[in-house]
């Protein structure tokens, strides 16, 4: 999970992280320390009941009747560029509201067409959205316009689970002192996304890292081509996190589950013969 929103932090026009599990896994509260350590230092969330005036924008009444002029009113998405947008329980949202909102996370942009006002604004969010499978569906076409998912789970380990006990009660017994705890290891953080999103643009894929990534895609029976774009723009987040110019085969594994892992298809494998035709029990044999 961690992995998957640092890649996203580092390069948002992948196209956001969909996080899918149980109730409990800590799926906000790792969204709300990441969102600290970005540009803007925010995170805003979506509304499972906002308009589409409050996520894109609209027509600012009050300024357009003063000025005379179409006025924009900035919406949610505009309003959160540097941060990390994040809808909870994004299966329960309406289709349309999530459509725009992947439209603008992997755009970098905001575009409002309203009562003769056409506008686009810079929104280069960090998109994260969260569901529990047992609560209802996402659609297939939605789902794979998320660029990553990851399945989270709880911790089966006692010493792990164990640990999680300790830090809870410690936070609670002193917040500030549980955060100077963690300060130096949070601005070192912090400071290596901000290398990885000065270089990430920059980063480099050879020829067989295209390769490799074109035939993991063809393997997972992937519909169309946004698996291979997504891994490849993960991959090169990959490698700016690591401070390299050069994405390598490497990368491309590290990255690849995640961009697979809700994308994947049952296929025969290439050059298999077709299925027999099912039988007539009727028809004598």
């Amino acid at each position: 999970m961690r992995h998957a929103l640092e890649l996203v932090a580092v390069s948002p026009g992948i196209g956001g992280v969909l996080l899918r599990g149980e109730r409990g896994t800590a799926k906000s509260t790792i969204a709300r320390s990441l969102a600290a350590l970005l540009p803007a230092g925010s995170m805003r969330t979506l509304a499972l009941g906002a308009t589409e005036d409050r996520v894109l924008g609209g027509l600012d009444l009050e300024a357009t009747l003063a000025d005379g002029t179409p006025r924009l009113m900035p919406g949610l998405l505009a309003e959160v560029d540097g941060g990390i947008c994040y809808v909870d329980e994004v299966n329960l949202l309406d289709d349309h509201l999530v459509d725009l909102v992947l439209d603008a996370a992997a755009s970098g942009l905001v575009r409002v067409e309203r009562e003769g006002l056409s506008a686009s604004r810079r929104a280069a969010f960090s998109l994260v959205g969260t569901m529990n499978p047992e609560e209802g569906a996402l659609r297939p076409q939605l789902l794979d316009r998320f660029g990553l998912c990851v399945d989270v789970r709880g911790e089966t380990d006692p010493a792990a689970r164990v640990e999680v006990i300790r830090r809870r009660l410690a936070f609670d017994a002193d917040p500030d002192a549980f955060i100077a705890r963690w300060a130096t290891g949070e601005e070192a953080l912090a400071e290596r996304l901000r290398e990885a999103r000065a270089l990430v643009a920059r980063v480099e894929l050879p020829q067989p890292v295209n390769d490799l990534i074109v035939d993991l895609c063809r393997r997972a029976a992937c519909a169309g081509h946004r698996a291979d774009v997504v891994m490849a723009g993960a991959a090169r987040a990959e490698a700016a996190l690591d401070g390299r110019p050069v994405a390598t085969a490497g990368d491309v594994e590290a990255v690849a589950e995640l961009v697979l892992a809700h994308r994947r298809r049952a296929a025969p494998p290439p050059g298999a013969p077709p299925a027999p035709a099912p039988q007539d029990p009727d028809r004598p044999g």
